[in-house]
């Protein structure tokens, strides 16, 4: 099989893990200055932390995943 038979479980780890630690590190550390017009200070909360959350659960689920074979 082309790339291995748990290729979408790594996929979805390397998905899940990059959500979580992009947003999470969108909280903690914002940019230093505004880039472009229309920027915002600081990402916004609830859906960054929500969406970390969704990453957090998915790579979860592939690590039981990729554990459980």
């Amino acid at each position: 099989m082309f790339l291995g038979k748990d290729l979408i479980v790594w996929l979805l780890l390397a998905l899940g893990g990059a959500l979580f630690v992009g947003n999470v590190m969108a909280v903690i550390r914002p940019p230093a200055a505004n880039r472009a017009e229309g920027d915002l200070d600081r990402a916004p909360r609830v859906r960054s932390l929500t969406m970390a959350a969704i990453g957090f659960v998915v790579s979860l689920a592939a690590v039981a995943a990729l554990i459980s074979r």
